[in-house]
């Protein structure tokens, strides 16, 4: 699918995104998930190559041939394999599809969540220049967007962050570095305490914890973790060492909705604010999202947007759509709450594997 404008952040631009989809087949009753994995292994070290190669040579035959009573059981019983998440959310996520689907259920309401509408934020990726990057913010808002994202990197951090408090002094805004500092930029990203920013999103290195503690308490600024947390445990860690005061989640990143719900549970515990982040995925991954992020704790506007944002046009029927006030509603249907499109999936379609 390509995007409808190329999205640069500060480990490369994306303009045509390559996705692995995955349908489940649950007693006559399809479920669909799909894995956020890139292209290339510059946020996370998956791919969708070793997303396609884990997903049929070892997370299939762990689960084939077993009885499973509910979506929730799929996180362990993927325990064995090593990491790649992704490549396990895109089989958990359909099955949880699948369920609520079975149960005539919002898979909203089968995950626990409360919300009926969620808040909704944009990221935007690196622009050409200040003018461009303001035109943008402009017409976000103008769409009813309730908090700006910009990535940043070393060069194009605190400038286009001045400029944009200077003409929008009043919004919500954040900035997302994607791990491009180190301890060494303390003083430049002590700079950017002058501008009461919401929150820099994983500043430093993609798997550490540590140094983001020694990070903020040098800022007033909250550091939002995302690359370096994965699971519950971690999410626990990070807090108790004050590594962060906020936690993003991304169901790609924590491996889908079990582990995603357990993180949620315990920052909530801690009084620690949750927000859904985006990997510009298709429409499938967006409904995923939009359920997930119905959950009591995600208090703060995340990346879950409009399809019209990304794509042409999208997987799914209806198409995502937010709301001048910068709402989603919540889906009332079964399951997801979308339709995926088949006769779009299939004509985008490059390869296609069936495991029974």
């Amino acid at each position: 699918m390509r995007l409808l404008t190329p999205f640069e952040t500060s480990f490369g631009k994306t303009e045509l995104r390559r996705i692995v989809l995955v349908e489940v087949d649950a007693d006559g009753v399809s479920g669909w998930g799909e894995s956020t994995a890139g292209e290339t292994p510059f946020y996370s070290y998956e791919t969708l190559e070793t997303a396609w190669h884990i997903l049929r040579d070892h997370i299939w035959p762990l689960v084939r041939d077993t009885e499973i009573g509910s979506a929730s059981e799929i996180f362990d019983r993927l325990a064995p394999i090593r990491g790649h998440n992704m490549a396990k959310a895109a089989l958990e996520t359909a099955m949880w599809d699948a369920e609520a689907k079975q149960k005539n259920l919002p898979l909203a309401k089968l995950l626990g969540g409360t919300r009926e509408e969620i808040p909704c934020g944009v990221s935007i990726g690196i622009k050409a220049s200040t003018r461009d990057l303001i035109t943008t913010v402009e017409k976000e808002l103008a769409a009813g967007y309730q908090r700006i994202k910009i990535k940043i990197k070393p060069g194009l951090d605190v400038e286009p962050v001045r400029a944009l408090r200077g003409r929008f002094p009043r919004i919500r805004l954040m900035v997302d570095a994607n791990s491009a500092y180190s301890l060494e930029d303390v003083p430049l990203l002590k700079q950017l305490d002058a501008f009461y920013l919401m929150m820099i999103e994983q500043p430093l290195g993609w798997d550490d914890i540590f140094a983001h503690a020694q990070l903020q308490r040098q800022l007033e600024t909250p550091i939002c973790l995302d690359e370096s947390i994965h699971d519950a445990g971690q999410a626990l860690a990070a807090i108790e060492m004050g590594a962060c005061r906020i936690i993003n989640i991304k169901l790609g990143r924590v491996g889908g909705h079990t582990c995603a719900r357990r993180m949620h549970d315990v920052c909530k515990a801690k009084a620690v604010p949750v927000w859904c982040g985006g990997m510009l995925e298709s429409g499938i991954g967006r409904a995923h999202n939009i359920a997930m992020s119905s959950l009591e704790n995600f208090s703060l506007p995340g990346d879950v947007s409009a399809s019209r944002r990304y794509w042409e046009e999208d997987i799914i029927e209806p198409e995502v759509e937010v709301s001048r006030q910068g709402l989603i509603r919540v889906p009332a249907g079964p399951g997801i709450g979308y339709t995926p499109r088949l006769d779009r999936i299939e004509a985008l379609t490059k390869r296609r594997e069936v495991l029974e």
